[in-house]
């Protein structure tokens, strides 16, 4: 790891105006990449007609007018006062809550590193088509419109960052908002050049992990490569940053879960036929409703999946074909990864078995178990349902430079979208 580690800067924030607005929560929005379905942006569209969806994920024909028309809603809603910066640089202090579950870490806009100096390890390979989505959508609205998530194993302690963080909460939010989830929203801008020093200090020492925004991070370093060769692009220039949301995973731990796949063109027949006529795996029906077929899936030893297509009856594959494993997976991986679900799917079932190739059309990642059985009903096609990959094992693999297959996992609480924004260069809006 390069001695520098993580440098965060602060920037001005732009954030809602709350008396142009019905609510915070009214124009929040989960990820990009979790709303996946047409309702759910209608849904979010209709909740306020400034919801950040109209950002993130503009309606149009095609992406040239996609992209247009996001510009063109910034630009728009920074004119009527909609959104506004805030006075100052700052680090935003971040913390969501409900139940038992306490997350807070720190935002603002990392410097960006490449994967081979160590400071900031992917652990999951992207999709061309989705990064160059993201960095059309980047370049036209000259901003980066929601943090991606990464987490760093501090001591444990309430030192360094952690220190600034729970000094920070004891006073009042900037804003203060619960989400239709149940997850309360807090934020606190961090502002003086003394906090700001001990953050710099402790983030000095640290490497991170990226959890969730593979794809943006993917954006970000290919924005900062096509403008390195500009006059603009000095060691201060703002694509040199992209924004993040930092946590400490020993002080708030970070909970895995996992992504389904559903695969349109292949019907849960011709996948179950595919499977008993290699005798890949064992086959085991399930008359259970998903929640205890859930159940019945985490509790299974060695490789183990749940097939579906919205009937009655899910199927449980386990008990792989050793020989099957030994050709189809990479002898040059490490045991840990061959041992992966997601690498056997992706190596055995998807490549071998059922010769389904990885492309958007063939195969849709889905964060919700119910979610990814309802599309594959609707389809006609089949549910891949998983199980989640201990954090410890992602580290471990991304500490070697072993990448696991895209959408292995799903790290959360992710960030809430449209609480705070940053625009790389305030005088072109």
């Amino acid at each position: 790891m390069t001695s520098d580690g993580l440098r965060l800067s602060p920037f001005r924030g732009l954030r809602y105006a709350p008396e142009k607005v019905s609510g915070l929560a009214a124009v929040t929005s989960p990820p990009y990449d979790v709303v996946v379905r047409p309702d759910e942006v209608r849904d979010l569209e209709t909740a306020d007609p400034y919801n950040i969806v109209r950002l993130i994920l503009p309606q149009a024909d095609d992406e040239s007018a996609r992209q247009t028309k996001a510009a063109r809603t910034l630009r728009r809603w920074l004119a009527e006062g909609v959104l506004a910066f805030d006075p100052q640089p700052a680090l935003y202090v971040y913390e969501q809550r409900r139940g038992d579950v306490l997350q807070r870490g720190l935002i603002g806009a990392l410097e960006l590193s490449p994967p081979e100096d160590g400071r900031v390890l992917p652990h999951e390979g992207v999709i061309d088509e989705v990064v160059e989505d993201r960095a059309a959508l980047m370049r036209g609205t000259g901003a980066n419109l929601e943090p991606l998530l990464l987490s760093y194993r501090g001591d444990g302690t309430a030192t360094g960052a952690t220190a600034v963080i729970e000094r920070a909460v004891h006073g009042p939010p900037l804003l203060s908002t619960t989400t239709e989830d149940g997850f309360s929203h807090r934020l606190w801008a961090v502002t003086e050049q003394a906090e700001l020093d001990e953050i710099d200090a402790d983030l000095s020492q640290q490497q991170a992990l990226i959890a969730d925004g593979h794809h943006r991070w993917a954006t970000y370093l290919r924005l900062r490569g096509e403008h390195s060769g500009s006059a603009a692009a000095g060691e201060d220039s703002p694509w040199n940053h992209g924004l993040v949301l930092l946590v400490d995973t020993a002080r708030y731990p970070l909970r895995v879960q996992a992504i389904h796949r559903v695969l349109p063109r292949l019907p849960l027949k011709r996948a179950l036929d595919a499977v008993e006529a290699q005798r890949a795996f064992r086959v085991t029906p399930l008359a259970l409703p998903l929640p205890q077929a859930l159940e019945s899936l985490n509790s299974t030893p060695g490789n183990a999946f749940l097939l579906a297509d919205g009937g009655g009856t899910l199927h449980l594959l386990d008990r792989p074909a050793p020989g099957l494993l030994d050709s189809a997976l990479d002898a040059q991986h490490p045991a840990s990864w061959r041992r992966l679900d997601a690498a056997v799917l992706h190596s055995v079932l998807l490549d071998s078995v059922w010769r389904v190739p990885d492309r958007p059309q063939d195969i849709s990642y889905i964060h919700d178990a119910s979610a990814a059985v309802g599309k594959a009903a609707q389809l006609g096609g089949t549910a891949v349902l998983m199980r989640p990959v201990r954090e410890e094992t992602v580290r471990q693999l991304a500490e070697q430079g072993v990448t696991m297959p895209r959408k292995s996992t799903s790290f959360g609480p992710k960030p809430a979208t449209g609480l705070v924004l940053r625009v790389l260069d305030e005088g072109t809006h």
